[in-house]
């Protein structure tokens, strides 16, 4: 299975995101407004990096607050680890668990088309293993 196969009803412009320019604070509205751990970052439409809470917990231990103020493109992670459509999905669980981070975003060229988390390759993952199951109890039946 890949990546595409998760995305494949998803819609680019439902992506949320920021500039490179939006301030930490309004950043920090938009992941606790909507509920989310982390968003890309973009520049001129690109993806520049991505901001996690992590980021910003980390740079406020060390700066105090005074970096609220601040652009998110001083403390995002950069440059961003992307994937493709055409990654398959345990692939970038591997490459998640390696790197220690929980969000990819997906891209074909330079354009973003889609930002996932551990948990939707998780919840892929297991609807896989719930079907087989399912799949060899009928079997078993029959026999």
């Amino acid at each position: 299975m890949t990546i595409g196969k998760i995305i494949r009803d998803r819609n680019a412009s439902d992506i949320i995101s920021c500039d490179v320019s939006t301030p930490v604070k309004e950043v920090i509205g938009m992941l606790a407004g909507k509920r989310i751990g982390a968003l890309p970052v973009l520049r001129d439409g690109k993806v520049a990096g991505i901001v996690s809470e992590r980021d910003i917990i980390y740079r406020l231990a060390k700066e105090g607050p005074s970096c609220l103020n601040g652009p998110v493109e001083a403390i995002m992670t950069s440059p961003a680890i992307t994937i493709e459509p055409s990654t398959r999905i345990d692939d970038a669980l591997a490459l998640m668990t390696k790197r220690r981070f929980r969000h990819f975003p997906v891209v074909e060229g330079e354009a973003l088309v889609a930002f996932v988390s551990i948990g939707d390759l998780v919840k892929d993952k297991i609807d896989e293993v719930e079907h087989e199951a399912a799949a060899l109890r009928d079997y078993i039946q029959t026999v």
